[in-house]
């Protein structure tokens, strides 16, 4: 058992105890003990590590105050897929927060970098500028840029703004730079 914080109710007629543990244990004879020294009624709730560390605060990676702490009322739901979608390695200890778990901060982001995306050419997709066809090899949501490689090896950014949807030809292309 890992104590995490304990709440009195300001009439002293309740106390609860908020705690971690791996496994399940009988806490009924602490109960007993606990009671016969407080003499008020007691509450033991098991939390998960996630709910420590909100209750716990902190300081994310970023230096602000940890967003399950300090920003979201309740628990987002983190995946994988949220940080693959915003082009962050998929190693666990980057994306991990200090519960542990997926980074909260991953599901606040997660609807900017989808609705981007969306009208945006995917990764390997054709585009088409100067009648050469070029290759997206890389797409940055925060510069609004895109990186597109030719056939002869050269190299240009582009910014979203230059690129468009060409509906008769049914292609990518690069405006006029």
């Amino acid at each position: 058992m890992h104590l995490v914080t304990a709440h009195y109710v300001l009439d002293g007629s309740k106390l609860l105890i908020f705690f971690t543990a791996t496994e399940r244990i009988d806490f009924r004879s602490l109960l007993r003990d606990l009671v016969a020294s407080f003499h008020t009624r007691i509450e033991l709730r098991q939390i998960g590590v996630r709910d420590e560390t909100r209750m716990v605060g902190g300081t994310g990676v970023c230096g602000r105050v940890l967003c399950c702490n300090g920003m979201a009322d309740k628990m987002p739901r983190v995946s994988v897929k949220m940080a693959k979608e915003q082009g962050l390695p998929v190693d666990a200890k980057r994306i991990s927060g200090q519960c542990g778990r997926l980074l909260c901060c991953l599901s606040n982001e997660y609807d900017v970098y989808r609705e981007a995306r969306a009208n945006l050419p995917k990764e390997g997709t054709a585009v088409h500028y100067e009648d050469q066809r070029f290759r997206v090899v890389e797409i940055n949501i925060l510069t609004k840029r895109i990186r597109i490689a030719g056939p002869m090896g050269q190299w240009l950014g582009v910014g979203f703004g230059d690129l468009e949807f060409d509906e008769q030809e049914r292609r990518w292309q690069v405006r006029a730079l």
